[in-house]
């Protein structure tokens, strides 16, 4: 791979800081701009004495793309809360992320004539009344309910992705990930993976909500971050579901948690919450036809590294703290 230059949004992040050392690894330039609000300075402490690594501490509705390098080659607009508490406690910045931030970092795109791709979510698809869910469906949103900062900000992201493609011919990319995990989550950000491990490893019960026969598919990182760097290299426009199609109720995931740390952690029940999902479960057809991708890592592999990381980095040395 040439030497270029690589713009992440929200690369702070989960998600974004695998994409930088990725990109680091192909010896490119990259420029990282998170506020930091959900990503954290541990996520690219790794990259900080790398001479191509650039971080910015801004807003990236604050982004000004004139005074920005020219000349880069890929922008990644990944930046925005992702777990329901976050975008509950950041419902405005949520919406500007995905509609103001979108459009700068489109607008950074076309004066670099970079690659561009944008990091949607299955939340597009609301509640589905579908049992999988391919990229032709239209979704079940309720554009005025307590999800619909992320839901609706992310559909408008898509939108104005679209308007760019064809109104200034941009090489614009749409990724719906479905439920990623992995390390670098946050421990305590609200998403089933890091709760049940957060509970696991303070030895309290799983806390389900509702009767915890909804379902999930859960796909580890690395495999995504593959399917990311596969899609942005390909000339196609339209959206692609990248997540793993198998498909577990949240009990079978306390169960799989559980099952991990050898114990039995026990059950609360709490209310269901408003307007969530019951399915969730990707048709991939499209990622396999078009990248030869598919996720390799099982959910217990996966589940385990995580577990790992969480227990080497969060624990505190013979006192048995979370810190």
């Amino acid at each position: 791979m040439e030497k270029k230059k690589v713009f992440i949004s929200g690369g702070a992040g989960f998600i974004g800081s695998f994409l930088c050392g990725h990109y680091l690894g192909k010896g490119c330039d990259v420029w990282c701009m998170d506020n930091l609000i959900t990503g954290s300075m541990n996520n690219i402490s790794a990259h900080l004495d790398n001479p191509g690594f650039h971080f910015l501490k801004e807003d990236v509705v604050c982004l000004d793309p004139e005074k920005l390098p020219g000349d880069f080659g890929y922008v990644f607009h990944l930046a925005s809360p992702a777990s329901p508490p976050d975008y509950f406690m950041y419902p405005m910045e949520t919406l500007r992320v995905n509609s103001q931030g979108t459009e700068k970092c489109l607008m950074l795109a076309l004066r670099c004539k970079a690659k561009f791709l944008y990091t949607s979510t299955s939340e597009v698809y609301g509640d589905p009344l579908i049992p999988v869910q391919n990229e032709e469906y239209w979704g079940n949103v309720n554009p005025i309910g307590v999800r619909s900062v992320y839901d609706e900000g992310k559909r408008y992201g898509e939108a104005v992705v679209m308007a760019y493609n064809r109104k200034y011919g941009l090489d614009t990319h749409l990724v719906r990930i479905f439920n990623t995990y992995g390390p670098r989550m946050r421990l305590k950000d609200g998403r089933v993976v890091p709760n049940f491990i957060y509970q696991a490893l303070s030895g309290r019960p799983f806390t389900i909500y509702g009767d915890g026969m909804q379902t999930r598919s859960f796909c580890y990182v690395e495999d995504l971050l593959k399917g990311l760097t596969l899609l942005v290299e390909k000339d196609y426009h339209f959206p692609v579901n990248l997540g793993n199609p198998g498909e577990f109720t949240i009990m079978e995931l306390a169960g799989l948690v559980d099952k991990i740390f050898g114990r039995k952690s026990g059950i609360k029940h709490m209310p269901a919450l408003e307007d969530d999902p019951k399915r969730r479960k990707p048709d991939i057809s499209r990622a396999k036809h078009l990248l030869g991708w598919q996720p390799e890592i099982p959910l217990e592999e996966g589940l385990r590294r995580t577990i790992d990381y969480f227990m080497a980095g969060f624990m505190k040395p013979g006192s048995g703290e979370i810190t």
